[in-house]
């Protein structure tokens, strides 16, 4: 007898941003030249003082196991980075380092949730979140936050959203796919929520705190209201800021005792993170912040060129975001047209898939984000690419024969 897949498993979803990014390498092996703004990395190399941290960090022995928490010097160093950019105060002990702040949302839901606990998930979301929630037992509560909210959970429905069964709520920001980042006073309004409701608590993955623009601000909301911080997780990492993807590290703060259970799961499953790779993230947190800067100055013009190209083309509607490395236009308008072969492109996907085949140019579905009728642009990629690839976007869609409404 064949063995069999489990039914959670069969029910999960592949991770769709890794789907498009499959497709890419493949159609590229094939000969293709494709303007790519699928992919969720830097573009940059990590900067050579982290990776020679690393390196001497393997000739001084530093290739054994650790322990499954992470290396006391790195906790340490990320205590230091929340008091000093995040004005909250952690113990070393209230913190967990593991691969990458992904293993961490992981492994938070596999350690507090149990079945039928709910979690809510404002849309747009991360493509994971849902599914991560599901494969540890919980239900996601999708909660639709649209143009006219500034993509952003309200406190209206964060009230309505919540009942006795609801465990967690998820915050990112700044958010992948829109780049939007709560304000003050919108965290404010969403604490008055949380206080009234003390069963609920909040994880905030701020992976991209680092990647904000003009006057926006990353706020932790336990520096508001010190009495979340018994029910407030934070998640972080260094794949955004220090274009340290490939190198697995994330870390996460929260109460002692759910920092405890996440070192025991770790513990029976990847033991800890690489050893060298923990050295060198003290080098980037205890460093110079120059290349962060650097890379957030070249993100800023690239912000630009994409944005504005996005609305030179007709149909297409484009905020610009104020964090992260993606935009997030509307393309409900182009919808119902119909391509050059004469069939009609419905969803987000049909203009997803006219758009590789049409022009090259691959992107992301506003749909595996939970919000169909958009489409997700990463600008973490080089300005002559982005121009590139708009210029073939906007002659793929001027070919579409638009409804007589919408043209």
């Amino acid at each position: 007898m064949p063995i069999q897949i489990s039914s959670k498993v069969m029910r999960l979803k592949p991770s769709a941003s890794i789907a498009a990014k499959q497709r890419v390498t493949d159609l590229e092996a094939k000969g293709w030249k494709i303007y790519d703004f699928c992919v969720g990395e830097p573009d940059f190399a990590t900067p050579k003082t982290i990776v020679d941290a690393a390196i001497a960090a393997m000739r001084r022995g530093d290739t054994h196991y650790t322990g499954s928490s992470g290396i006391l010097a790195l906790r340490e160093a990320v205590a230091q980075k929340l008091s000093h950019d995040n004005h909250v105060t952690y113990h070393p002990s209230e913190i967990v380092v593991a691969n990458g702040a992904k293993q961490l949302i992981y492994e938070l839901f596999a350690a507090t949730l149990e079945p039928g606990n709910e979690v809510i998930v404002p849309a747009p979301y991360w493509v994971s979140y849902p599914d991560i929630v599901a494969l540890n037992g919980g239900t996601p509560i999708v909660v639709s936050c649209g143009p006219e909210d500034n993509f952003k959970l309200t406190a209206a429905s964060l009230e309505s959203a919540i009942t006795d069964k609801t465990r967690w709520v998820i915050i990112n920001s700044p958010s992948n796919p829109t780049g939007a980042v709560y304000h003050q006073d919108e965290w404010q309004a969403l604490i008055d929520v949380l206080v009234s409701h003390p069963h609920v608590s909040i994880l905030t993955d701020e992976i991209y705190e680092h990647i904000i623009y003009e006057n926006a601000q990353n706020i932790t909301p336990v520096a508001l209201d010190e009495r979340l911080k018994e029910r407030c997780v934070i998640v972080n990492g260094m794949s955004k800021a220090y274009a340290m993807t490939g190198w697995r590290l994330g870390f996460a703060a929260g109460p002692q005792h759910v920092m405890q259970a996440i070192t025991k799961l770790l513990g029976q499953s990847t033991t800890c993170a690489c050893s060298f790779a923990q050295s060198a993230a003290v080098e980037a947190l205890y460093g110079s912040p120059e290349p962060v800067e650097e890379m957030l100055r070249a993100y800023t013009k690239r912000r630009s060129i994409m944005v504005d190209g996005l609305n030179r083309i007709e149909g297409i509607c484009c905020t610009k975001p104020q964090g992260a490395f993606y935009a997030f236009p509307d393309v409900r308008a182009i919808l119902g047209s119909k391509s050059p072969d004469g069939s009609t492109l419905t969803t987000d996907l049909d203009l997803v898939n006219y758009l590789i085949e049409e022009a090259s140019v691959a992107t992301m579905d506003g749909t595996s984000y939970g919000l169909p009728g958009f489409l997700r642009l990463s600008f973490a990629t080089s300005q002559s690419m982005i121009a590139e690839g708009l210029e073939a976007m906007t002659l793929a869609i001027a070919k579409l024969d638009r409804p007589l409404a919408q043209a």
